[in-house]
């Protein structure tokens, strides 16, 4: 016995992974407009966000054989899905579906596997930073200029912010060198280097590469020749650390489960909450736009608004026909429109134009 997802457009939309950190803002954000079934390993730790949202929740372990059938509007996949028995049920089911978990090698793999059994509905992996929004945003830079030579993304990481367990999962992937576009030439990049110190919401941070799916797909979907993700953090003593820890060759030897909880336990200090910063320069034709996106609700809420405006997109209720196959983030047909959206959920997105800044949304 397999799982078993069926289409149906009157039933639930199905948020795996929905009473997690981000699942939690996802069903918040959802549920207002449509019925929501959220599924997890353990059911009990969601009642209180059902009775909240007014959701339906269930079980369904991807660790476990146990299978799994429900008739869904569509999935958003807010967990690890190590053996895509999500994707898999999604697609064999003709059910739109959403990713927003998967680092650049496993969202490689989805795409084949996606691929082989060619989808009926719309499947966005959308894995890239925060949900989506820093591939939607570099698009609707992209579409201003014409077009993108060159894509450099900086995170500001937020370490007083609400996260769960999983959100410093990159961490794992400190150790392993990964395949990056370079001035239109193929390269290994190593995690933590190339650091330099960039203004982040008017805020010197300092930032060091970092291995992120739309380094992956930014050069294969806007032609860029240079796409590059750094990251950096709100205690200028952690990224010393962390910088300082990769010359040791720590996330080499440190690598595998036996470490995990150690490499991990380095970030993964939550808070009560915190702001949600990154900063996206596109240049083209020797013109150049910097946008600044920022949500004082944080990283979480800022994901799953991506996740938000991913469901929107797959359904073809965003005001552009639901696309067809496998697709990413910023392959909308206007992204300019859409990462306009942002500001529908509070998050603010100042654009620099040659010095001059102009604000499409205010922060809520």
């Amino acid at each position: 016995m397999t799982d078993e997802l069926r289409h149906d457009p009157s039933a639930p939309v199905l948020i795996t992974g929905g009473y997690g950190t981000v699942g939690a803002e996802i069903a918040r954000m959802v549920a207002p407009g449509a019925p929501v079934l959220l599924t997890g390993r353990s059911p009990g730790r969601g009642r209180a966000l059902a009775a909240e949202t007014g959701a339906d929740v269930r079980a369904w372990d991807l660790g476990s054989p146990t299978p799994f059938r429900a008739g869904v509007r569509a999935v958003i996949n807010a967990v690890n899905d190590p053996e895509d028995r999500v994707l898999r049920a999604a697609v064999e089911g003709g059910v739109p579906y959403v990713d927003i978990t998967r680092w650049t090698a496993r969202m490689q793999r989805a795409v084949t596997v996606a691929a082989l059994l060619r989808p009926t509905a719309p499947v966005l992996l959308s894995s890239a930073w925060m949900g989506g929004v820093s591939s939607l945003v570099a698009a609707s830079l992209a579409a201003d200029l014409g077009g993108a030579e060159q894509v450099e993304i900086a995170v500001r990481w937020d370490m007083a912010d609400r996260s769960g367990a999983d959100s410093v999962e990159f961490m794992d992937r400190l150790g392993v060198a990964f395949e990056v576009i370079d001035g239109g030439r193929r390269r290994l990049a190593v995690p933590l280097t190339d650091a330099r110190t960039v203004l982040i919401d008017g805020t010197p941070v300092r930032v060091a590469r970092i291995d992120t799916p739309e380094q992956f797909t930014l050069p294969l979907t806007l032609a860029a020749s240079t796409a590059v993700t750094r990251i950096g953090f709100s205690s200028a003593a952690a990224t010393r650390a962390l910088l300082a820890l990769r010359g040791t060759g720590f996330f080499r030897w440190a690598d595998g489960e036996r470490w995990a909880p150690a490499r991990r336990a380095l970030l993964h200090s939550p808070g009560d909450g915190g702001t949600a910063r990154l900063r996206v320069d596109v240049s083209h034709g020797g013109r150049g736009l910097t946008a600044t996106v920022s949500d004082v609700r944080g990283q979480s809420h800022l994901t799953a608004v991506g996740a938000l405006l991913g469901l929107h997109r797959v359904l073809g209720t965003d005001g552009a026909a639901a696309p067809r196959g496998v697709v990413f983030p910023e392959q909308h047909p206007d992204p300019v429109a859409a990462a306009g959206r942002l500001a529908d959920h509070g998050v603010r997105v100042d654009i620099d134009r040659a010095g001059t800044t102009t604000q499409t949304g205010a922060a809520a």
